[in-house]
């Protein structure tokens, strides 16, 4: 029997990859990066505001019980697609007053932080 112990990832490399795999799925649902299945820019502002919910309820949910690190990455990853989900919203209200009768993109009526 081969001990493969060394080459199963920690829970902390679990987690912070829990982390980022949000990260990657909020930027991917807010255009931000193009989905690598379809090879398209894709967007889905209610999806990305999921995804950004699910971290803040994973946030909340292990409070006291992360490391420095896990807390500081999570804190990083939260306010970085907290400020691009409100650049996008801010950008398709822009758009929306540009050019009348346009509908906004849904899920733009509220940012995660409300």
């Amino acid at each position: 029997m081969t001990d493969t112990s060394d080459k199963m990832p920690s829970r902390k490399d679990l987690f912070l990859g829990l982390i980022h795999s949000f990260q990657a799925a909020a930027m991917q649902q807010m255009g931000k990066i193009m989905n690598p299945f379809t090879q398209q820019v894709e967007r889905d502002m209610g999806q990305a505001r999921l995804s950004i919910d699910m971290l803040e309820m994973l946030q909340e949910r292990t409070s006291g019980n992360l490391t420095g690190e896990e807390s500081r990455f999570l804190s990083h990853v939260l306010t970085e697609l907290r400020l691009n989900y409100v650049a996008e919203v801010d950008e398709d209200k822009k758009t929306a007053q540009a050019a009348p009768g346009a509908a906004p993109q849904p899920g733009a009526e509220k940012s995660p932080a409300e």
